[in-house]
């Protein structure tokens, strides 16, 4: 990360009474903003947001940070970049960049340790991009989550047990150490969020003939698919189902473009944490 990114970031912090930090965690390659409430307690929850391919992990604390303020939440955005983190979606295969789900549990580590955050089991948001991370990080971590909310992720990993991660959740050799079990992290409770105009097809959506057959061919779509068969895998398997689909109107796909016409920080604080912090 270059210096005058990190100067910019600090006047920014500085001009916002000190609540959004930037922090560097081990090397300058790897680094993530937070937000600490100016009150809180020892047990104050932490969410966790996680950009999408544009790597706007400083818009994402922007929205959240006054939310965050006003409910004695911490937040954390990690910034995987693409140097670094190329296959962050998919937590990182062996082969394509270092593993994104080990770097979040390093920086939950810090958060622990220097600046004193509960972060036994966290609350997360991602969209689009993140949205992937997000519910591939709960399904291989759902001890470690407390609910999470994925906004417009553009394509799903299915409780599927005869396909091999990412599609699926038999085991992948790319990621020997994940293992899934679905009687675990289906009972993690979450919302998936889109856009009632999120039907494009652009060049940042995965398509081909065999996830446009299996799971729809625009975000809307494979959201409607995602929740039903995650929902019918727990009731399959004598469970409550565990997800909600809220679709947002006159919303498209970008994260700013959900946060302006379809409230989307407010409509997450309000699936996380039972209020909207207004």
């Amino acid at each position: 990360m270059s210096s005058n990114v990190a100067e910019r970031c600090a006047e920014r912090a500085e001009a916002d009474g000190g609540i959004v930090d930037w922090r560097f965690l081990g090397r300058s390659s790897e680094a993530y903003y937070l937000c600490l409430p100016l009150v809180r307690d020892a047990l104050a929850p932490l969410l966790v947001c996680v950009h999408g391919i544009s790597r706007n992990a400083e818009e994402h604390i922007r929205r959240f940070a006054p939310l965050a303020q006003r409910c004695g939440v911490a937040v954390a955005a990690p910034l995987f970049q693409e140097c670094e983190f190329p296959d962050y979606q998919r937590l990182g295969r062996s082969g394509r960049g270092r593993r994104a789900d080990r770097a979040l549990n390093e920086m939950l580590a810090e958060l622990r340790a220097n600046a004193g955050v509960d972060v036994e089991r966290i609350y997360l948001f991602g969209h689009s991009g993140g949205g992937q991370f997000v519910h591939r990080y709960m399904m291989a971590n759902p001890e470690r989550v407390a609910r999470f909310v994925v906004s417009a992720a553009g394509w799903y990993t299915y409780p599927d047990s005869g396909r091999a991660f990412p599609l699926g959740i038999a085991p992948d050799p790319l990621l020997p150490d994940v293992t899934f079990d679905p009687d675990v992290f289906l009972r993690v409770c979450g919302t998936i969020l889109v856009g009632e105009g999120d039907i494009g097809r652009s060049r940042s959506l995965r398509t081909g003939p065999v996830v446009d057959a299996d799971q729809g061919r625009n975000r809307l779509e494979r959201a409607r698919r995602w929740v039903e068969a995650m929902n019918d895998e727990a009731v399959r398997r004598g469970l409550p189902p565990p997800l909600d689909l809220i679709v947002l109107p006159a919303a498209g796909h970008r994260f700013i473009d959900m946060a302006t016409r379809g409230g989307v920080a407010e409509r997450a604080f309000q699936c996380l944490f039972g209020t909207e912090a207004a």
